[in-house]
C-alpha cells in the first residue's frame, strides 16, 4: 500500500506594524471574496492513504464491451466520467468511442486478447447507462453531433440540477470540449470552446448546446482554457476546473484554472464567473490556480473532490512518471492556495507499452469514506495505436480503483 504523504506546512511571522499590514493586505487580496479561508473547519492536508484496484467495475465495463449480442453499442473508449440520475441510474460519458463487433480470443496473430476489426466504427462520444451497477444500454451514437467539419466534441463532466434556478424540473448539464482538427502537435485537435448541452428527464434527450467560453481569439493554443474536466458542488455554486493545453507545447504540465456557476445556471454564459486571482469575474481571463508548468501542474486531464472540507485534486504527475503515476494535491478552497504534490501511486496497466490517463474520481460510486477512481489506458506510441487497441480490446478501456484519502501532517 502506498505510504502516507506528508503535505509541507508554511508559516510566516510579521517584523513591524507595516510589514504585517501590508502581508495582510496581499493576502487578503488573493483569498475568495466570499468568505472562504484557508484552514476552515474541516480543512486538514490529506492524501491518499491507501488505494486498492476495483476488480468488479473493472470487469463490468470488460463484459458489457465483449457482449456480440448487439453491433451499435460501446466496445470501448476514453474519457471517462459519470453523474447519478434522480431514478438512480448512472450515465457514463465517453469521448472517443469504439462500436461495432468484438470477437473472442485468440486474435487474428495467436494471442488470447478478445478483438475487434480494423474496420469497426469510431465515434467521437457516447453515453452508457448503468442501472444497480451493471451497464444495460448505449444512446445513440454520436450524441453530441459535430458542429462544424472538421471539428467535434467531447463530453466531460457533468451534473443534475434544477432547469432554472428554484425549479422542480431537474435536466442533466453536460459540459463539452470542442475541439478542430490540428497539424502537430495538435494531434488530438486544438482547443476551440467549452459548450454546456442540457439533457431532458428521464429520457436523456438532447434538447439544446450553448457555447460557455469561446477560445479561438486566444493565438497561443497552448494558453487556451476549455473547462469541465470536473466540478464540485457546494453551497448552492458549480465548481468547474478546467486546464489549459501546456503540455502540447512541450511543458511538462499544463496548468489549472476554476469558474463558479450558481445553481441551476451552467447553460447560462453570463452567469459564469472566472477565478482571476483576486476575485470571481465575468469576461476576465482566468487566472492559473495551480501549476508553474514545470513540477507543480496537471495532465491534459484531472478530477477534484471534496472530502470533509479538503479539496484533493487527482492528476497524472508531471513529467515522464505521468504516463503510469497519479499524485494529488490539496487545497481548503478551489481557488486555492494548493498544495503538493504528495506522494503518489501507480496503478496496474495491462500491457508495459500503454500509458494511463485522465483519471477522473465518481462520487456516486462511493461511500463509507471511499473514493472511487477511473483511468483510462492506450497505446503509448500514437503510430500503429489503432492496430494495437483493435487487435487488444482491453487495452481502450476504463480501469478502477479505490482510494482512501486519510488526513496528514
Amino acid at each position: 500500500m502506498p505510504e502516507d504523504a506528508r503535505a509541507r506546512q508554511r508559516t510566516a511571522a510579521g517584523v513591524g506594524l507595516l510589514l504585517t499590514l501590508a502581508l495582510a493586505a496581499v493576502l487578503l487580496t488573493a483569498l475568495p471574496d466570499d468568505g472562504e479561508r484557508e484552514g476552515g473547519a474541516g480543512c486538514v492536508p490529506r492524501a491518499v492513504g491507501s488505494w486498492s484496484t476495483d476488480e468488479r467495475l473493472t470487469a463490468e465495463f470488460a463484459r458489457y464491451g465483449d457482449d456480440a449480442s448487439r453491433v451499435d453499442d460501446w466496445t470501448g473508449g476514453d474519457g471517462t466520467h459519470s453523474v447519478r440520475l434522480p431514478d438512480g441510474r448512472v450515465l457514463w460519458l465517453f469521448s472517443d468511442t469504439y462500436l461495432g463487433q468484438v470477437y473472442g480470443p485468440p486474435n487474428p496473430v495467436g494471442e488470447s486478447y478478445a478483438w475487434r476489426d480494423t474496420t469497426a466504427p469510431l465515434v467521437r462520444n457516447s453515453a452508457v447507462v448503468m442501472r444497480d451497477r451493471r451497464l444495460e444500454s448505449t444512446l445513440p451514437t454520436p450524441l453530441f453531433p459535430d458542429p462544424a467539419p472538421n471539428q467535434w466534441r467531447w463530453p466531460v463532466a457533468a451534473r443534475v440540477e434544477p432547469r432554472s434556478p428554484g425549479s422542480d424540473e431537474k435536466v442533466v448539464r453536460v459540459l463539452l470540449w470542442v475541439r478542430t482538427a490540428g497539424q502537430s502537435p495538435w494531434i488530438y485537435g486544438v482547443p476551440t470552446a467549452t459548450e454546456v448541452a442540457t439533457l431532458s428527464l428521464p429520457d436523456l434527450r438532447v434538447e439544446s448546446i450553448t457555447k460557455v467560453l469561446d477560445e479561438q481569439l486566444v493565438q497561443d493554443p497552448s494558453r487556451r482554457v476549455l473547462f469541465g474536466t470536473t466540478l464540485v458542488e457546494e453551497d448552492g455554486w458549480t465548481y468547474v476546473f478546467g486546464g489549459d493545453d501546456g503540455q502540447a507545447a512541450s511543458r511538462p504540465a499544463s496548468s489549472a484554472y476554476v469558474a463558479r456557476v450558481p445553481e441551476g445556471r451552467l447553460g447560462e454564459p453570463g452567469a459564469w464567473r472566472y477565478w482571476d486571482g483576486a476575485a470571481w469575474t465575468a469576461g476576465a481571463r482566468p487566472r492559473a490556480v495551480l501549476g508553474d508548468g514545470r513540477r507543480t501542474g496537471v495532465g491534459s486531464a484531472f478530477s477534484v473532490v471534496r472530502a470533509d472540507g479538503t479539496y484533493v485534486l487527482f492528476t497524472m504527475a508531471a513529467g515522464t512518471k505521468g504516463l503510469s503515476t497519479v499524485t494529488s494535491y490539496w487545497a481548503c478552497s478551489p481557488a486555492g492556495p494548493w498544495h503538493g504534490p504528495t506522494k503518489d501511486f501507480s496503478p496496474a496497466l495491462p500491457h508495459a507499452q500503454v500509458a494511463a490517463y485522465n483519471p477522473q474520481t465518481h462520487p456516486e460510486l462511493a461511500g463509507d469514506g471511499r473514493v472511487v477512481l477511473s483511468y483510462d489506458v492506450n497505446w503509448l506510441e500514437t503510430a500503429g495505436a489503432s492496430a494495437q487497441i483493435s487487435r487488444n480490446v482491453s487495452l481502450y478501456r476504463p480501469r478502477f480503483v479505490t482510494l482512501r484519502l486519510t488526513p496528514t501532517r
